[in-house]
C-alpha cells in the first residue's frame, strides 16, 4: 500500500519468458505496484505462484491484484509445457522431475531483478502447492516463506493411490489436464476425444481394466502413460520413490523457512498437510503453523457453511476475503518484517460436531462445530481408546469374551458399495446439456467451468438414493447392505471428542487370493423431526488392499481361509461425538468410485482378466480381537 494507506495502482507485464537453466522459457505475468501508469521505484518483496492451469484465470488474477495493490510484486507463472510456456512434451501431471529446479530458477531470477528486495514468498492450493514443496526441497537462497494449501507430499499414499488401491479422482484429473494439453492445441479432433471422455466419465470409471491405447487419453500418450503408472504400479517401486513423487523422503533437504500448512478434514490430503507440518516443526527452527477446517478440497476459499450435505455453522467459513487477509498478515510478518499483533498458538483446528441436527434452510444437516487453538500436532493430551468390534455387532471398550466369534459377508466386485461423500478432489463430468463446445462463444468461457460433480464430496447421510452414483433400487441405507458390517456403540452418555489419527487393527480371512477391507467411521445421530431415520454422517474412511498387508514394496497373496492381522491407518480428523449419538464403524470391501475395485483374483494390479466373488470374514473373539483405535481428547 502507499504511504497514505490507499491501495496502489498496478501495472502488469504479460507472458515474459523467464529462462530456466536448460534454456526453456516459462511464461510469466508480473504484477507491480504503480502510480500514474508507471511502476513504483524501489525494491519490493515478491509473491510467487506457479500453476499448471492458465495463469490468466480469475483465481490467479485476483492473487496478483490483491498483493500488488498492497506493496508486493506478484509473479504468476505457467509451468513448463503448459499454457504459454515452452517445454512441450515435458509435462507428466505431478510427476515432473524438473519442477523443483524450475521453481529454484524462477525464485532466483526474481531475486536478481531491480524491483526485488530479494525476499520471495509462495502461495497456491493443490497443484500450485505441489510446486511450493518441490521448490522448498531445492532450498533456493531467496525463498523466504511458503503457504501450501491442500497438497499431497507422497503420491503413492496421498494422491494416486491409498492403502494399495487407486484413487479414481486421478483418472478424472488427467482428463482435465489433457483437454488443454499443448500437444493437441492445434488438433480439435483430439480435444474433442478428451471432452467426449469427460462427457462419458461415469461410464469410463467402470470400464476397468483399462487398456493402453484404448482410453480417450491416448490422444496425449504421455498422460495416458501417467494413468497406467498410477493404475498398475501397485507396489511402491522406483517410480514412486522419485523425488517428484515422494517429497516426504527428501524432507531433510527442505528449506528452513516459515511455513503455514492448511487443509480440510474432508480433503484427500489431510494426512499430507498434518504430517508436513509435524515434520517441519521437528526439522526447522523457523516458525510453522497449521490450519485444518471442516472442508473438502480447496474449501478454505469457499463461502459456504456446509461441506457436502452437512452444515458446520458460520464460524467454519473462511472465504476468499478472509483467506487473503490472513495471507497478507502472514507475508507482511515474514517478508516485510511487520510485527505480529497477537501471539497465537501454532495450530488451529476445527472440531466438528455439537450441533442439534436440524435441517437448515438450505436443506443441510446441522452438525456444527468450533475452532480451537493447540500448541502442537498431534495433540499430546489425547489418549487412545480401543473400541473392540463384537460379533453381536456392538462396539465396546472391552475385548470380546467369546472364544469363537466372526462375521462373514459376500463381496461381489460387480456390485460395489457406492461412495457416499468422503475425501476426494472430485469426479466430474460434462453434462449432456452443456452445449456445443465448437460454439463461437466457447472461447470466452472455458469448458472446464461446465463440469459437474457426479460423486458427492464431504459429509453425507450413509444412505443410497437415485441421485447417488452406483446406487440401486431399493436404495438401502449402507447399514442395511449385506456386504457392510456395522458396529455401533451404545448411545453415548457424555460427548466424546476424537481428534487425531484413527487406526484399525483387524483380524481377517478370505476365500480369495487378494481382496480389500475398508473402514469407515460414522457419527450416528438419533432420529429427530427433520431426520426421522436419524443421520449417519461419515467422518473418515480408508482401505487396505491386503496383498500389501506386510509391505508396500512386496506383495503377498492370501492363503484362502487363513486368518491374518491387518493394520489400517485412516486420515486425521476432529469430531465431537455428541452425547446421545453413537460411534459407528462400517467394515466392507469397496468404496466405488472413490477407490478402484479389487477383482479378488490376485492377478497383476490393473491387469486382471476376470472378477471373482469373495467371502470375506472379520474375526472378533478372544484370540482375534479386532479393534478401532480412537484418539480421544479429555
Amino acid at each position: 500500500m502507499s504511504n497514505n494507506g490507499t491501495l496502489n495502482q498496478i501495472v502488469i507485464a504479460k507472458n515474459l519468458m523467464v529462462p530456466m537453466r536448460d534454456g526453456a522459457g516459462l511464461a510469466t505475468d508480473i504484477y507491480r505496484p504503480a502510480q500514474n501508469g508507471e511502476p513504483l521505484s524501489g525494491a519490493f518483496p515478491s509473491i510467487l505462484c506457479r500453476t499448471p492451469y492458465n495463469k490468466s484465470d480469475l483465481r490467479y488474477v485476483e492473487v496478483g491484484e490483491f498483493f500488488s495493490q498492497r506493496g508486493y510484486v506478484v509473479v504468476i507463472q505457467d509451468l513448463r509445457g503448459r499454457n504459454k510456456s515452452q517445454g512441450m512434451g515435458q509435462y507428466f501431471h505431478t510427476v515432473n522431475p524438473h519442477e523443483g529446479i524450475d521453481g529454484y530458477d524462477t525464485i532466483e531470477w526474481i531475486a536478481s531483478r531491480s524491483w526485488s528486495d530479494k525476499k520471495v514468498g509462495m502461495v497456491g492450493s493443490s497443484f500450485a502447492a505441489v510446486t511450493q514443496v518441490a521448490a522448498a526441497l531445492e532450498r533456493p537462497p531467496h525463498l523466504t516463506a511458503i503457504w501450501p494449501d491442500v497438497t499431497p507430499t507422497n503420491n503413492y499414499f496421498h494422491q494416486a493411490r491409498e492403502g494399495g488401491a487407486m484413487q479414481l479422482h486421478m483418472f478424472w484429473a488427467l482428463f482435465v489436464h489433457a483437454q488443454d494439453e499443448l500437444e493437441i492445441a492445434e488438433n480439435p479432433a483430439a480435444q474433442q476425444v478428451v471432452w467426449e471422455g469427460l462427457r462419458n466419465m461415469r461410464n469410463l470409471v467402470k470400464e476397468t481394466p483399462w487398456q493402453k491405447g484404448k482410453t480417450p487419453l491416448a490422444v496425449v500418450p504421455r498422460l495416458e502413460q501417467v494413468l497406467f503408472d498410477y493404475y498398475t504400479r501397485g507396489e511402491y517401486d522406483e517410480y514412486w520413490a522419485q523425488k517428484c513423487n515422494n517429497f516426504e523422503a527428501f524432507f531433510p533437504d527442505h528449506a528452513d523457512i516459515p511455513g503455514l500448512f492448511s487443509g480440510g478434514w474432508f480433503d484427500p490430503y489431510a494426512t499430507a498437510m498434518t504430517d508436513y507440518y509435524t515434520a517441519m516443526t521437528v526439522k526447522n527452527k523457523a516458525p510453522q503453523r497449521l490450519v485444518m477446517g471442516p472442508w473438502s478440497h480447496v474449501g478454505m476459499r469457499g463461502d459456504s457453511t456446509f461441506t457436502g450435505d452437512v452444515d458446520f455453522g458460520a464460524s467454519s467459513v473462511w472465504g476468499v476475503a478472509h483467506y487473503f487477509a490472513e495471507q497478507l498478515r502472514y507475508f507482511d510478518q515474514y517478508l516485510k518484517g511487520v510485527e505480529a499483533k497477537v501471539d497465537q498458538l501454532p495450530v488451529d483446528i476445527f472440531v466438528m460436531g455439537g450441533g442439534d441436527g436440524h435441517k437448515t434452510h438450505e436443506g443441510k444437516y446441522f452438525h456444527g462445530g468450533f475452532w480451537r487453538s493447540e500448541q502442537q500436532w498431534p495433540i499430546e493430551r489425547s489418549k487412545v481408546a480401543n473400541y473392540f468390534l463384537q460379533s453381536n455387532r456392538t462396539l465396546e471398550l472391552k475385548p470380546p469374551s467369546e472364544a469363537e466369534g466372526s462375521l462373514t459377508y459376500t463381496f461381489d466386485p460387480t456390485k460395489p458399495v457406492p461412495t457416499i461423500g468422503g475425501s476426494l478432489c472430485g469426479l466430474m463430468e460434462l453434462p449432456e446439456d452443456s452445449g456445443n463446445l465448437d460454439d463461437m462463444w466457447s472461447r470466452f468461457l472455458s469448458p472446464v467451468l461446465k463440469l459437474r460433480h457426479f460423486v458427492g464430496l464431504g459429509g453425507a447421510d450413509q444412505r443410497e438414493s437415485p441421485e447417488i452414483f452406483g446406487s440401486e433400487f431399493p436404495y438401502p441405507a449402507l447399514a442395511d447392505r449385506a456386504d457392510v458390517l456395522v458396529f455401533e456403540s451404545a448411545p453415548l452418555t457424555q460427548s466424546v471428542e476424537v481428534t487425531g489419527v484413527i487406526t484399525a487393527d483387524l483380524w481377517i480371512s478370505s476365500s480369495a487370493l487378494d481382496t480389500d477391507f475398508t473402514v469407515k467411521i460414522v457419527d450416528l445421530a438419533p432420529p429427530n423431526s427433520d431426520y426421522p431415520n436419524g443421520y449417519a454422517l461419515n467422518i473418515v474412511d480408508s482401505v487396505l488392499r491386503v496383498r500389501y498387508r506386510n509391505s508396500w514394496e512386496h506383495e503377498e497373496l492370501l492363503e484362502p481361509g487363513k486368518i491374518y492381522p491387518i493394520h489400517i491407518k485412516l486420515a486425521p480428523t476432529s469430531n465431537l461425538f455428541k452425547a446421545g449419538h453413537r460411534i459407528r464403524v462400517d467394515i466392507s470391501s469397496s468404496n466405488f468410485p472413490r477407490l478402484d475395485i479389487n477383482p479378488n483374483t490376485g492377478e497383476a494390479i490393473g491387469k486382471h482378466t476376470h472378477m471373482v466373488v469373495a467371502e470375506n470374514t472379520l474375526h472378533c473373539n478372544q484370540s482375534y480381537p479386532s479393534a478401532i483405535n480412537l484418539p480421544v481428547i479429555n
